[in-house]
Order: structure tokens, then C-alpha cells, then sequence
């Protein structure tokens, strides 16, 4: 294979677990290859880095020309290996997996939760492998397998019906389970990297099936550059401000950008000469005690400073006056803007985002979280969009619970940072 999509029925069959015990084993027998993750999630290539140590970038059609998806493939070092989102079909058209693999025209490796299940892995295969005639599904990972003669039972339900091949199966195993909350899975950082060597059975025919390579190379496409020449940006990074698409980063390099790191949860400063600010998103309510007590004075000052400033969900939610807790303890932020920010145990707003949506290039992005921002003065709207949330414009300051894609639009990205692009 010259790389492969991993897929699966359904969120929660264990697609990320299959994907990094599948990129262990691949690593151990110095079989070479890159992560990707399909859709904009932050969480599951952070995961993907500490497995393989290689930058898992995302691969999103809504947010991204295939041109750009094109030249984030012609960087792997050899086969890429891509993690689905969501179900197989799931998403709607453009922003499905399937639509992904087809444009990509990858094989999918199909991951199924087998647990209570036998025979019945045949008509639910059936339907997938045979819905759309431009998906190839080449074959199985059997999550949450029993015992041996459960997996011989699957395997044999399958080839009695000329379906694809078991070529893997995962045993049933809780200490192989990855621990989630609100946003989606702990931090590899916070947790140990299981070890799937002993849990992770692969047949033959996976390793023949990596050998069959009959596809051209992905070729790099250059773009538009020099959009940020001499400026500065500085960007909040650390588990407070983790939410950053590598992509971002590399197009502010590629714009003759600079980029220059600080931690608040450090206590440190905005950076000195920065020209703009860049608040990323994150888990501010999972360290809003420290931010508090570390201040974010320097980042108020920055905002009345008048330079640009793009502050995205986490980094919106710390520029108010108060984040409350799910139990209603109140941490004092920033007070940069005139509102309040609550957590909240359901699910606030999720999707994909478009600023500029009548333009032909609009600046892409995703929205995901489970606060709500009430505010307690009007203020002008940041952004465009024709669904989610319009954020708040103070001065120079854009703030809002989208996170965006820079590469996606770079004039109108470069603007966010004071270039007339």
C-alpha cells in the first residue's frame, strides 16, 4: 500500500487505539510512514506525535484546497498513515472520511468493535464495503476482541462471505484503554503510553498488503508567501494553550513570519518587540487557579496597546472577567473584555466555521466547546460567519470561540495579524 485511511462504524470503536497500536507496531519493524489525522481535532496528533515523534499534521477537504492537503502528504516520510473522524460515512459529504480516502484514493482500513459480536460482523461489512464503489475497504481491525477462537470466529464469519480480510484484531484489554474528558482524550503527556505489543495481533496478509504499491507520489505545490515579512507574533503555548495545528505555525514561517513562544502558566510575559498576539485555545478551566495567580496582565497591557491580537476559544475565554467552573467556582481572568465565561456539563456549539463565506476564498475553521460567554457590554462582532459564533472585536482584538485555519486564506489570515494582505 502506498498509505491507508483508517476508518471505522462509528465514534467510540476504538479508531485512535487500532491507529497508534498500528503505528507502534509499524515504528518497531522500522516500516517507514507518517501520522495524519483526517478533521480538525488537536487532541489525537498530539497522541500521534508521542507514538512516533514525527509532526501528525490534519487533513480537512472543508478547510483546506486539495492542493494544500497535497502538499501536507508530500512531506511524509514514507507511506501516510491517516486517522479517520468519525464514522467512515459520517460528516456530511465533503467533511467525511470517505470523501477524504476517495480524493486521496487510499484504501481504508476498517476498525469494528467486535465485543458480544460473531457472526454478525458479515452483513454489517457487507454493507459498508459494498455502500459506495469508489471506497475501498481492504480490510479489517477487529477492537475489543475476547480470546483467539473469538477472532478465528470473526475471521471465519468473513471469508465465508468473500468480504475483506481480518488482517489485525485488539484484544480486550482496560489497560490499553486511552482515559477522555469534555474535549476528548487526556494529553499523551498526562497519561503512560500504553504498550500494544502484547494486545496487538496482526496477520500475514497486512504486512503482504504493505508491500503492493501502485500509486504515484504526492508532489509539494508552493504558495503564496512573504505575507508577514518582519513581523513578530507572539503565541501562548502550554497546556493552558495546546489547541495549534502545526500547519499554522510552518505558514507563519512560510510568510516570513516569526513566531515567538511564551507560557502564562509559567507566568511569563508577552514577548517583548511582538508585533501581534496569538492566543491559541486549550484548557484554561483545567488550570484557571494558576492563571489566575499568575495574572495575565501582560497580555491586558498588549490588547490596549492596540496590536493585533487573535485570541481563539481557550484563548478567548481567559480575556474576560471571570471563568466559572461547572460546580460555580470563580476564577478572576484577564478583564480585557466586558464578559463572563461559564462552563457548562453539555455540549455548547460544534462545527465547521467560514468567515468571509461569500468571498472566494473564505478563512476556514471549527468550533468546539462546552462554555458559554455572556456578555455584559455590547461590542462590535470580529467575524463574518454564517453559522457560530461572530466573537468580539475590541481595538485590534479579535476574539472568538472558532479556531481557524490559517493556510486556508492567507490574506485574510494575515490580516488578523495587521497585514493588508
Amino acid at each position: 500500500m502506498s498509505g491507508f485511511v483508517i476508518s471505522s462504524t462509528h465514534s467510540g470503536a476504538g479508531k485512535t487505539t487500532v491507529t497508534l497500536a498500528l503505528m507502534q507496531a509499524l515504528k518497531a519493524c522500522d516500516v517507514p510512514f507518517s501520522p495524519y489525522k483526517a478533521g480538525p481535532d488537536y487532541i489525537d496528533p498530539m497522541w500521534h506525535k508521542a507514538v512516533t515523534g514525527k509532526i501528525s499534521y490534519n487533513l480537512e477537504p472543508y478547510m483546506m484546497p486539495m492542493s494544500h492537503i497535497q502538499k501536507l502528504l508530500s512531506r511524509a516520510d514514507g507511506m501516510p498513515v491517516i486517522e479517520g473522524v468519525g464514522g467512515l460515512f459520517c460528516g456530511g459529504g465533503e467533511s467525511d472520511t470517505a470523501n477524504l480516502a476517495i480524493k486521496l484514493s487510499l484504501p481504508v482500513l476498517f476498525v469494528v468493535d467486535v465485543a458480544g459480536m460473531a457472526g454478525s460482523i458479515a452483513p454489517l461489512l457487507a454493507g459498508f464495503s459494498g455502500f459506495h464503489a469508489d471506497v475501498h475497504i481492504v480490510g479489517v481491525i477487529a477492537n475489543r476482541v475476547g480470546s483467539t477462537r473469538h477472532a478465528d470466529m470473526i475471521k471465519q464469519a468473513m471469508e465465508e462471505h468473500g468480504l475483506p480480510p481480518l488482517l489485525g484484531w485488539l484484544e480486550n484489554d482496560e489497560a490499553c484503554q486511552l482515559p477522555e474528558r469534555h474535549l476528548g482524550l487526556h494529553l499523551p503527556h498526562e497519561e503512560d503510553i500504553p504498550d500494544f505489543s502484547t494486545v496487538l495481533h496482526l496477520e500475514d496478509a497486512f504486512w503482504e498488503q504493505l508491500q503492493n504499491d501502485d500509486s504515484d507520489p504526492f508532489v509539494e505545490k508552493n504558495g503564496q508567501g512573504g505575507l508577514l515579512k518582519n513581523k513578530q507574533i507572539a503565541i501562548a503555548r502550554d497546556d493552558a494553550f495546546c489547541f495549534i495545528y502545526p500547519a499554522n505555525i510552518e505558514w507563519i514561517i512560510e510568510q516570513d513570519g516569526d513566531p515567538v513562544f511564551f507560557s502564562p502558566l509559567a507566568g511569563e510575559c508577552v514577548p517583548d518587540g511582538a508585533d501581534a498576539l496569538w492566543l491559541p485555545g486549550g484548557y484554561p478551566e483545567l488550570h484557571a487557579k494558576k492563571l489566575t495567580a499568575q495574572g495575565l496582565d501582560s497580555i491586558s497591557l498588549f490588547i490596549e496597546s492596540n496590536k493585533p491580537v487573535l485570541a481563539e476559544c481557550g484563548g478567548m475565554m481567559v480575556l474576560g472577567e471571570d471563568l466559572v467552573s461547572k460546580e460555580g467556582e470563580r476564577w478572576p481572568m484577564a478583564s480585557a473584555l466586558p464578559f463572563e465565561v461559564t462552563m457548562q456539563k453539555k455540549l455548547a456549539s460544534l462545527g465547521y466555521r467560514r468567515t468571509n463565506a461569500g468571498s472566494t476564498n473564505p478563512l476556514c475553521g471549527h468550533e468546539f466547546h462546552y462554555s458559554v460567554r455572556e456578555m455584559r457590554e455590547k461590542l462590535p462582532t470580529a467575524f463574518d460567519v454564517e453559522q457560530g459564533d461572530c466573537g468580539v472585536r475590541y481595538r485590534q482584538l479579535r476574539a472568538s470561540y472558532c479556531h481557524w485555519y490559517f493556510p486556508s486564506s492567507p490574506e485574510t489570515a494575515a490580516r488578523l495579524f495587521g497585514t493588508e494582505a
